[in-house]
């Protein structure tokens, strides 16, 4: 069982599921000779050929456009956007097109867009936005956002398999910091999209997080268990479809809930999770859902400003106190 990190988990299920399966191919801008722009498609054209490891040209309507056709013709495309930022450029071919096929005519789109995207990494205003809010108003699409090297590797052979397009939101911070013990080919563990997880049993208080943040909550989780109070951190794993069960489960059994996300507060993930909350578990709560997320405004390029922006262990750790005070 090879020691992976995140990025090598990636390209380890994109090798696994291209062996198991010929319809599989990947299409994208450098993903071919060069690999991609951070790696995750290294050794693919050479192993498989150029018809199955594609160099496009940087137009991403046309890649999304072609994903989609060759989707719709029984192929399953993993089309790559360099960066997350630039999947605006093919968001009509997404949502208008691949998102509402099957509803409009019932024709299966097996294909994944991969979007390497959020910040901490210095990318500055084009090349940090995360983009799983984008799309999660627009029903027919999935989203992944794996946060450790195993649901990274299982979550994307997951996506591959499944006949509906799926948003996957690698977060470029995690591609070489988070890594783990990942079997992969015939012992490679797919894992389920749709099933959250459980980073860490509590029961005085709950963060519901994914991504990047999971592991900030779990760090301000250790710092509030040693001073006597337990919290529970749930990893959503997807955030479409939801795992509406494990989440509304979460909140009668801990009684005061925080949202983290990365994405920015306001628009975010978290609003449509706390509405949830509220409305089937209000009368478990023992105080107002709190959401922790970025600042409004564009992605500063500065470190020090980047830092200041994005939701950090110290904003978690405040808001995490003021509700277990509440």
């Amino acid at each position: 069982m090879p020691e992976l990190t995140y990025l090598e988990a990636i390209n380890a299920a994109l090798h696994d599921e291209m062996e198991a399966d010929p319809r599989v191919f990947c299409l994208g801008e450098d993903v071919g000779r060069q690999g991609g722009a951070f790696g995750a498609t290294k050794g693919l054209q050479q192993a498989y050929g150029e018809l199955r490891s594609i160099d496009t040209p940087v137009a991403e309507a046309g890649i999304a456009g072609v994903a989609i056709g060759a989707a719709m013709a029984g192929q399953r495309p993993v089309a790559e956007m360099q960066f997350g930022d630039f999947v605006s450029i093919a968001f009509d071919q997404i949502v208008t097109c691949a998102a509402k096929m099957h509803y409009r005519i019932a024709w299966a789109v097996p294909m994944v867009v991969r979007c390497p995207n959020g910040g901490g990494v210095g990318g500055g205003p084009y090349h940090s936005e995360n983009v799983e809010a984008w799309f999660h108003h627009h029903a027919g699409l999935k989203i992944v956002c794996p946060a450790t090297a195993a649901d990274a590797y299982g979550l994307l052979r997951a996506s591959i398999q499944d006949p509906n397009p799926v948003i996957f939101c690698e977060h470029k911070f995690l591609y070489r910091r988070e890594k783990a013990d990942v079997p992969t080919g015939a012992d490679g563990r797919i894992v389920p999209i749709g099933a959250a997880s459980v980073a860490r049993p509590g029961t005085d208080l709950s963060i519901i997080t994914y991504a990047s943040t999971v592991q900030l909550s779990l760090a301000v989780a250790d710092t509030l268990q040693a001073e006597g109070t337990s919290v529970e951190v749930i990893d959503l794993r997807t955030l479409v479809p939801l795992d509406r069960g494990a989440l509304l489960a979460l909140a009668r059994q801990c009684h005061k809930v925080l949202i983290v996300h990365e994405d920015s507060r306001t628009g975010g993930v978290g609003q449509s999770l706390a509405a949830l909350i509220q409305e089937e578990a209000f009368e478990s709560l023992d105080a107002p859902v709190r959401i922790v997320g970025a600042l409004d405004t564009p992605v500063p390029y500065s470190p020090p400003l980047e830092e200041f922006y994005l939701p950090g262990e110290a904003q978690i750790e405040r808001a995490a106190r003021l509700l277990a005070a509440y």
